[in-house]
């Protein structure tokens, strides 16, 4: 035979109860069925009770209310007839019963507990009647009779002994005389005085779980409105799944710590009998759902089962040097919360023993220090000890799973976890048994630490990056074009989800904390809300997500000045953008430096060779021990399009507008004819390679006169044809020479210089196409043939493929 529990919303409307009913109806061994209060119900007496108790005639109304609810599923359920008026008779009976009672509050104004216990049980008592009804072949059974508790410091606790033995004679017709006995939970009855009590709220579960005990039931079916435990909260971790299995323990310490799908008390009578519980979606039936046994199926690569958190909780630190190897401290502290109905969730304590941390729920933390501050009024008055100290408006999260004891290292992966996510920890606690690591946190960081975690012990499905991009010319055009192409390939082989959670350009912005439908996304951005960088900046602050990157499309000296905000609140830094890097050095290293302490990346392997895996060779090479000795490089594109497209047909001015229009220069190419460009990338590996350089610091040979630079850009291009004619005869020279111009920058010695060079056939950098990028690494292991990256070194396509890379580096860490 097996129990089975409904509660909740499973019987909280007609559709759910006739769920209930093809499912009881279609068992074929013996069952006993428990059933809550119809949902909601149990709220609305406490409520009706209170306004009666405090005088309010609404309480007629409320009461109006609860009748009316019951009537109504009367009416749906059972259809008209002599079984359906007797039905009406005895909870209309029941009714009368409570009107009297709450009228009686009314007169008296007082709500004893005896008197709220009785009222309450009504809930059970009129659901279980009507189910009894509904279900064919039911028999109902009154869990007053049989469920019994005894009155023990100010509690009701179950009479076990007794209660078995009532069990046991109250259902020995099961599977001979009945096939289904149905029976309130919840309720029960003092074996003393006889009056109603109950096994506190969710105690419908326990009272299955008693029978199930006292019986030796099969199993212990809890019929619910999820599918089974999940890994963690879906309303916060949109990842989260069910758990195929719990053992007693883990399912123990998730209940313990919010998880609000079995009522704690339930797991302990199972347990000790060795009953497996399931936990099923009433409105699901056909799903597997959570099994709860001694035995629970390990999932490799994941020693943890499940994540729980509970919300507004207070810490209070009982401190000072008196408590140092004084036995009977915590005696004190824990008899007199628990004297004052305070309940302690966490302990906290250091090994010096001066200073214990405990915690407890926000409404109990006023009333907690007041009572500690006054158990230990007389060493706080000596100086022996401190007051009270509180920090109220925490969470308190759980991590779960009994392979934990098995695996090393998983307090440091979690808390690095939470660390490189910028979580401070406030309190924690580990028992011996390696089950369960508690910690204390910031409320304002629940959400973030649920998903770290979450992601870290790989029980999301998928890695998630959450990408934040500024900027969507044709950079970050092409990078959202690649992501969206990309994005299902590398869920299926990589697990990894790319999730872009906010885009931006110089008036509007979108976000969306879940990640933005990708296709279309240029019209919603256009027709949303303006939005300049600062509200951008702010917003994706505020959104505070987990596992993000800030991606820099743009060419702006603000959003470039937002890198250090973004670093500091452990927003990994993706940048195309060249400003930051080669701005002045101690803003760089200000940059580098925040990265590494809050644990987070600032990437700009597009700075220098779009694509081109330049940075990360150079910062390989130094991590191994080596040490760079010059750089020759050709790294401008633009520059290198030019001189390998000018002709005697094509002019130097017309190559300048070629380049501008086929998008390899700067929308303004004075940039790249000042060589600005090239500097910046030069003082940008320069730094990569261990020296301190300055723009400033990098000599100059240009071939362009200044005066083209200094006025409007239309005047530039007027202008430049004048210098179409000294070109073409210094072309044709070199031709004759077999020569070709490349603007070379050159690191030696630790001082930089960019010029123009006329390169001989047979350098390495005589041919190089279109708008390719060279360099040349001369390092200590490579001194006699230096290394030769070339390749692609401009573009819209390459540079948002080199963004990409080094977004996937993010992701691989």
């Amino acid at each position: 035979m097996k129990v089975l529990k409904f509660g909740g919303t499973s019987v909280g409307s007609v559709e759910s109860l006739r769920n209930v009913k093809k499912i009881v109806e279609g068992c074929s061994e013996p069952v006993v069925v428990a059933v809550s209060a119809l949902g909601g119900i149990t709220d609305k007496l406490l409520k009706t009770a209170s306004l009666a108790m405090s005088g309010d005639e609404a309480y007629l109304q409320s009461m109006e209310e609860i009748v009316a609810r019951h009537h109504s599923v009367v009416e749906d359920l059972i259809p008209s007839g002599a079984e359906r008026s007797a039905l009406l008779d005895r909870i209309d009976a029941l009714f009368s019963e409570l009107d009297s009672i709450f009228h009686g509050v009314f007169l008296i104004r007082d709500l004893s507990e005896k008197t709220s216990n009785t009222i309450v049980s009504y809930g059970e008592r009129l659901s279980s009647d009507i189910c009894s009804v509904m279900i064919d072949g039911a028999v109902l059974h009154d869990s007053r009779e049989f469920i019994k508790t005894v009155r023990k410091q100010g509690r009701n606790l179950l009479a076990t002994e007794a209660t078995n033995e009532l069990i046991k004679a109250e259902f020995s017709g099961l599977g001979k005389s009945e096939q289904i006995s149905l029976v309130p939970g919840f309720i029960s009855r003092d074996i003393n005085s006889g009056e109603v009590t109950n096994l506190g709220r969710g105690g419908s579960d326990y009272t299955a779980s008693i029978i199930a005990a006292a019986l030796d039931a099969d199993s212990l079916e809890i019929w619910t409105d999820v599918d089974g435990f999940m890994t963690a909260d879906p309303r916060i971790i949109k990842t989260a799944y069910t758990i195929d299995s719990l053992t007693y323990l883990e399912a123990m310490e998730l209940c313990n710590f919010g998880a609000k799908v079995v009522y704690p008390p339930t797991i302990y009578p199972a347990c000790a009998k060795n009953i497996p519980i399931l936990i099923k979606n009433t409105f699901r039936p056909e799903v597997k759902g959570t099994v709860i046994s001694n035995e629970s199926v390990a999932v490799k690569g994941r020693p943890i089962k499940g994540i729980s958190s509970i919300s507004n909780t207070s810490i209070i630190t009982v401190a000072g040097l008196s408590m140092v190897g004084v036995i009977g401290v915590n005696k004190r502290i824990f008899s007199a919360l628990a004297e004052n109905g305070i309940s302690v969730f966490l302990v906290s304590q250091a090994s010096s023993e001066n200073n214990t941390s405990i915690g407890v729920k926000d409404e109990d933390g006023e009333l907690a220090c007041q009572v500690l501050n006054e158990e230990f009024a007389k060493e706080i008055q000596t100086g022996a000890m401190y007051p009270m100290s509180i920090q109220s408006g925490l969470a308190t999260i759980a991590v779960v799973g009994e392979n934990m004891r098995h695996t090393p290292g998983i307090s440091g992966k979690l808390y690095g976890a939470l660390g490189r996510s910028g979580i401070s920890v406030i309190a924690c606690a580990q028992g011996a048994a390696e089950t369960n690591i508690s910690f204390v946190v910031d409320g304002k960081w629940l959400r973030k630490s649920l998903n770290v975690i979450h992601d870290s012990f790989f029980l999301s499905e998928y890695q998630v990056i959450n990408i934040f991009l500024c900027g969507i010319g044709t950079v970050g055009g092409n990078l959202i074009e690649q992501i969206a192409s990309q994005r299902q390939n590398l869920m299926d082989t990589r697990n990894l989800q790319l999730n872009v959670v906010g885009i931006a350009n110089s008036r509007h912005a979108i976000f969306d904390r879940d990640g933005l439908e990708l296709d279309g996304y240029k019209e919603r951005l256009m027709a949303s809300e303006p939005c300049n960088f600062q509200k951008y900046k702010e917003e994706i602050l505020a959104m505070n997500i987990y596992n993000s990157v800030f991606v820099d499309c743009t060419a702006s000296a603000e959003v470039s000045g937002a890198y250090f905000d973004f670093l500091d609140h452990n927003v990994n830094v993706v940048a195309a953008n060249k400003i930051a890097a080669s701005s002045e050095y101690a803003n760089y290293a200000k940059l580098k430096e925040t990265a590494h302490k809050r644990g987070v990346k600032f990437l700009f392997e597009t700075n220098v060779g779009a694509g081109l895996p330049i940075i990360n060779t150079i910062n390989s090479l130094r991590d191994s021990g080596d040490r760079i000795l010059k750089i020759e490089a050709v790294l401008s594109g633009t520059l290198n399009f030019i001189f390998n497209t000018i002709s005697a047909d094509i002019p130097f001015s017309k190559t300048v507008q070629m380049a501008k229009e086929e998008g390899y220069s700067e929308p303004d190419p004075r940039i790249d004819l000042c060589g600005k460009d090239v500097i910046r990338k030069l003082v940008i590996l320069s730094r990569e390679s261990g020296y301190m350089m300055e723009q400033e610091d990098v000599e100059k040979h240009l071939f362009v006169p200044d005066e083209l630079f200094a006025g409007s850009l239309e005047n530039f291009w007027e202008r430049l044809p004048e210098l179409d004619a000294d070109f073409e005869a210094r072309r044709q020279k070199l031709e004759a020479e077999n020569k070709c111009w490349r603007f070379v920058a050159k690191l030696e010695d630790g001082k930089g210089s960019v010029q123009l060079r006329e390169i001989p056939q047979g350098h390495s950098f005589y041919k190089l196409e279109g708008s390719n990028n060279i360099i040349l690494l001369t390092t200590e292991r490579y001194k006699q043939y230096p290394m030769l990256i070339q390749g692609y070194g401009a573009g819209a396509s390459v540079t948002a493929a080199g963004v990409f890379g080094d977004i996937m580096n993010i992701a691989n860490v």
